[in-house]
């Protein structure tokens, strides 16, 4: 019998004398789930809850004082410390930032996109964030992104929606919200016509599946032994298999963005055409004209740090933006008062046209800015569903946390980000209900919670750079909705976060649309 079936048979029998031990002495799960086995460590317990692995979390570290060492298989590298310790967060993400970067584990971990943002660290990821911050604030890149939005809102979102409800049929609100942000990152992020995933058809898209599997095999990689998933990825097996596939898929549609936009540059500017100052410019565009004498260490002309680049603002903008709005629209669906304010508030604020669309402000985010309720529900929908949620780092040097913790150089530190928001001795014995007035305060202004505390949009040096976009653009979609539709969620539905790196609902979100 092969070591890996070896190592399988005991890892079941170990799971079968978990559920029995629980069954005979009524052990609290918590405690049989972390006793640290010989050998395999804590492994067999991880498998037990993978299913919930979020939810056992909360449970996990509200019980352990915010933070808990795993231990992890002999010589597999897979010891970390799990952390939602607001102190300790502050260190790691912002007072002791230089000490604690993506370490060298992180950039194999993370091979997809080892070249974008996401995944570099030091001097580079300096370079790389200036270089992304100036594009992403330019205000032709935010005027292409809101202009994006409202036509495939137009085109894309308002046809399925009134489909919907004309057929009185059911839909997957998930599924409508991932297509919608598939459709418009693409055409922001590489200026290409839109793909149309979203449409009455609900044609497949073979870039946004293997976007899915890619996203999938990765939060599966920090349940195995490195050893393990490079050896599946090395005999093709399983979902390092369907990872491989997914990414010669993205190297070839890619290759193909890149070409594209080469020509389109090389052409416009033998015809002086060129955009002016980066206006209505897409982000592959602006990053394939970087200035390297102003951004040394970045490498525009190699493809693979183009395709990362393109991977990486995939998975920021499409991914998190649709999972916030798929967890928002099932809270609203459990929370009706909710519903109401928020409507009582755009009908006041604005008046004349859903999106501030017929406003008389000449600024779009101006309107939508004065939503302030409508934000307070949106960052209260991401307290409690992160669309990221978990934050990984690696000290540089040894260092001891807030907390009394020491951690080793190179060692793993996980910042559960979707437990952060659960914990009762950090939010308050209310921490678990779904209420925006938290976010108000006495004036009716928004209220400032610390980003230790609120990590939606991470903390410290690495906060998203996104983040007033891509309020305004989710702002946007909401205003739309609520406006013109009434989305109730079908009975009978499991609703759970699956685990990967963006946070999903595992079963989807089927709902029952009517027309205002």
């Amino acid at each position: 019998m092969s070591s890996t079936s070896v190592i399988g048979v005991s890892i079941a029998a170990i799971i079968y004398f978990l559920i029995l031990l629980r069954f005979l002495f009524k052990k609290p799960l918590h405690r049989l789930i972390t006793i640290s086995w010989p050998v395999l460590g804590m492994i067999p317990g991880l498998l037990f809850v993978l299913h919930r692995l979020y939810d056992f979390a909360v449970e996990l570290l509200e019980i352990n004082g915010l933070t808990f060492p795993f231990k992890g298989p002999w010589f597999a590298g897979m010891d970390m410390l799990l952390t939602v310790d607001p102190a300790n967060i502050h260190h790691l993400l912002n007072s002791n930032f230089s000490n604690f970067t993506r370490g060298s584990d992180f950039r194999e971990t993370f091979d997809a996109f080892e070249d974008s943002l996401l995944a570099k660290d030091s001097e580079a990821w300096k370079k790389l964030r200036k270089a992304t911050q100036s594009i992403i604030h330019h205000h032709g890149y935010q005027t292409l992104s809101i202009s994006t939005t409202r036509s495939k809102i137009k085109d894309g979102l308002v046809p399925v929606l009134d489909h919907v409800a004309e057929e009185g049929t059911t839909v997957d609100l998930q599924d409508v919200f991932w297509r919608l942000a598939y459709d418009t990152t693409i055409v922001t992020t590489t200026g290409c016509d839109d793909p149309r995933s979203l449409s009455i058809e609900m044609p497949e898209n073979e870039s946004a599946t293997a976007l899915n599997n890619i996203g999938e095999g990765l939060i599966y990689r920090h349940a195995k032994p490195i050893f393990l998933w490079k050896l599946q990825k090395w005999i093709g097996f399983g979902i390092e298999k369907k990872m491989t596939e997914g990414g010669a898929i993205f190297d070839r549609v890619c290759a193909e963005y890149i070409s594209a936009k080469r020509e389109e540059i090389k052409k416009s500017q033998e015809n002086n055409q060129d955009h002016v100052d980066g206006e209505n410019e897409d982000i592959l565009a602006s990053h394939i004209k970087l200035d390297t004498t102003k951004y040394q260490l970045l490498n525009p002309i190699n493809d693979k740090f183009l395709r990362d680049t393109i991977v990486g603002f995939l998975l920021a903008g499409r991914d998190t933006t649709a999972s916030a709005l798929t967890w928002f629209f099932w809270l609203l669906s459990e929370n009706p008062r909710v519903v109401t304010k928020i409507r009582q508030e755009i009908d006041t604020i604005l008046p004349r046209g859903s999106s501030g669309q017929e406003s008389s402000s000449n600024d779009p985010m101006e309107c939508l800015n004065k939503l302030v309720y409508l934000h307070s529900a949106l960052f209260e929908t991401m307290r409690l569903y992160p669309p990221v949620p978990i934050e990984r780092v690696s000290p540089v040097k040894t260092d001891v946390l807030p907390s009394g913790h020491k951690v080793e150089a190179n060692s793993k530190i996980l910042i559960f980000i979707y437990a952060v928001g659960k914990m009762r001795t950090i939010w308050g014995e209310d921490a678990l209900e779904f209420k925006p007035e938290r976010w108000i305060s006495e004036t009716g202004a928004l209220r400032h919670v610390p980003a230790f505390k609120f990590l939606a949009f991470n903390a410290g040096p690495r906060n998203c750079l996104g983040k007033q976009i891509a309020m305004i653009l989710m702002k946007i979609v909401v205003v739309e909705i609520l406006q013109n539709y009434d989305i109730k969620v079908a009975k009978g539905q499991k609703i759970q976060p699956y685990a990967n790196i963006i946070l999903r609902m595992k079963h989807g979100l089927k709902v029952t649309i009517n027309k205002r």
